[in-house]
């Protein structure tokens, strides 16, 4: 007897990202502009701690604080952790340790990297100094990395009024996660018979929710869930919000309506885009039925069945 070759194990990279503009206060204003022009500044609060980086509300009273000070560009490792397998986007891209350096001048630390040849050559107490961008532009990453140091230490913190040419006054916050997903029993259930544009959930035996897309589990009742059930294809809209600003890398022109919907059988609504109706017409209780694309794997969006909507009563426990 020949032994049944194993199931395919899915795996897919996925990236879950959100850059996001912010504004800036005149002090963290200062504190990156100076970084451009390669001036480490700080703010000392009401007690004369001196906090680089700097912060607009002092920890203690909680009183808004502007006084800013310049410190030096060496300072003292207090802590460290090497990191042997740098990730896309950090600071280096070979193995560099991760340091919290106490500037000279200044009293609290600031976290950055440290270029160093192996964790040997890290030590709590060694001197670095700054190892500036060599283009600058008004970010954390002006400084482009710490390195040893064997000079000699820098003065006390120094008065300064923050004033500079073209201040930088807004940036964009990147926040990314990149990981690769693999699916267990469940959803790649769920992903195989999406390609044969079915849509399949599994039913709790104790409480009999179908769920969709499945969880291979019951959330509620903490049992296995092993009968699958196939659903839909048509569904109700539940509710839905109207999306006025278009995400990045996402051919949709907006507005566009991003809804929850109940697929006939399901016990809980799933995500879905509507189209096919202008945006101010769609409902709670619209009915509606998926659309494919040419070889697609997933539903493109919804659009309006021309069934009569659905009661609320039908629904209301779905929303």
């Amino acid at each position: 007897m020949t032994a049944a070759s194993p199931p395919e194990v899915l795996r897919a990279p996925l990236v879950v990202e959100f850059p996001f503009t912010r504004s800036l206060g005149p002090v963290q204003s200062a504190f990156l502009t100076g970084l451009r022009e390669g001036t480490v500044l700080g703010v000392k609060t009401s007690d004369g701690t001196v906090m680089v980086p700097p912060v607009e509300y002092d920890p203690v009273t909680a009183e808004e604080i502007r006084e800013l000070v310049e410190v030096g560009a060496t300072g003292t490792v207090t802590t460290w952790a090497w990191n042997d397998r740098p990730r896309p986007q950090q600071p280096l891209d070979t193995p560099f340790a991760w340091v919290l350096v106490k500037l000279d001048g200044a009293d609290t630390a600031l976290l950055h990297a440290l270029d160093a040849p192996g964790p040997d050559a890290v030590r709590t107490g060694m001197r670095v100094r700054v190892r500036w961008a060599a283009e600058r532009t008004g970010a954390i990453t002006d400084i482009a990395c710490f390195e040893p140091y064997d000079g000699p230490a820098g003065g006390e913190a120094v008065p300064h009024d923050g004033d500079f040419a073209d201040a930088v006054t807004g940036i964009v916050a990147e926040a990314r996660l990149d990981y690769v997903y693999s699916p267990g029993r469940a959803q790649t259930a769920y992903i195989e018979a999406l390609s044969e544009r079915r849509t399949v959930g599994e039913r709790c035996p104790s409480c009999h929710k179908v769920y969709v897309p499945p969880r291979g589990a019951c959330p509620t009742c903490g049992v296995a869930t092993t009968d699958r059930v196939e659903v839909g294809p048509a569904g109700t809209v539940t509710t839905y919000c109207i999306v006025n600003i278009k995400a990045k890398n996402l051919d949709i022109e907006v507005p566009y309506v991003y809804a929850h919907i109940a697929l006939d059988g399901a016990g809980l609504a799933l995500h879905g885009r509507i189209g096919g109706i202008p945006y101010d017409q769609v409902r709670m209780g619209l009915r509606v039925e998926p659309v494919w694309t040419e070889g697609g794997r997933y539903p493109d969006h919804y659009r309006p069945t021309g069934e009569p909507d659905a009661d609320y009563d039908a629904y209301k426990e779905l929303i």
